[in-house]
């Protein structure tokens, strides 16, 4: 599939990396550039050797926000009517492989709501994320209030949403916003190496766990660990099992088969 908004390409025969591509409008997130993120998301999807993916806007900046010249032309019945973002969004948030970010530069407004989207964000001395919508006259409208909210705490989301300031790498890691800061230049390689460590896990277990992991957000917690519980349990069945604890046991690496 050609793609003209950004460039996908296989790592290490086991990672998908996806960068986006707008770099003179700063990776503006267009509605025809998330439908080319969320098909080169599908395709990696259906690639059985594919294990996890790496979504990245490259060494420079990660996405200045939506595309505005886009915005300034909705009114509200077109939006709402059209459901705007919102089919081309459902494509990026339904993934059962896990998904890293690698930021670089600014990630803002639908940018950082993008790295949110992800199931790991990792960034290098260089970034920057925020919520600037109520600068221009409007609010976040994929995410941005609500998994900001999970992933920082109320009153961090309050005060990013409502001043539209901007966050340093330190200030995202400390809030809980970014799992790792990678030297400035490495965190692409850095994403790649913890999306192929993922990979070479066992494919099952890992579903699982993102599984686990991400209705933690969804329940109560007693219904969580119910659900977890169940999970835990059925890994008793797989092949997987046996050859990781047995490697283990023999002192060896384990050789996965995926089932």
């Amino acid at each position: 599939m050609e793609y003209k908004y950004i460039l996908v390409e296989e790592k290490n025969n086991c990672v998908g990396v996806i960068t986006l591509n707008r770099p003179k409008e700063w990776n503006a997130l267009s509605s025809s550039l998330i439908i080319e993120v969320s098909n080169a998301i599908k395709k990696f999807e259906e690639d059985k050797k594919i294990g996890a993916i790496v979504l990245t806007g490259g060494n420079k900046v990660f996405a200045a926000g939506a595309d505005i010249k886009e915005l300034v032309t909705l009114d509200f019945a077109s939006a709402y009517n059209n459901e705007f973002i919102t089919k081309e969004w459902k494509g990026l948030e339904n993934h059962s492989k896990p998904i890293i970010a690698a930021v670089c530069g600014v990630a803002l407004g639908g940018g950082c709501e993008l790295s949110l989207l992800c199931d790991i964000v990792i960034c290098d001395e260089t970034a920057k994320f925020g919520q600037p919508e109520v600068k221009i006259g409007t609010m976040p409208g994929i995410g941005g209030t609500q998994r900001l909210t999970r992933a920082v705490g109320k009153s961090k989301a309050m005060l990013m949403c409502l001043t539209g300031e901007m966050i340093d790498a330190q200030e995202a890691r400390d809030y809980g916003l970014v799992a790792k800061i990678s030297e400035e230049g490495n965190v692409i390689d850095d994403a790649i190496q913890i999306a192929t460590n993922i990979a070479l896990m066992s494919q099952p277990i890992v579903k699982l766990i993102k599984e686990s992991i991400d209705n933690s957000y969804e329940s109560s917690l007693q219904v969580g660990l119910k659900s977890e519980r169940k999970s835990f349990y059925s890994t008793f069945s797989l092949e997987d099992k046996n050859e990781g604890m047995n490697a283990f046991i023999e002192k060896r690496k384990a050789i996965f088969k995926n089932k």
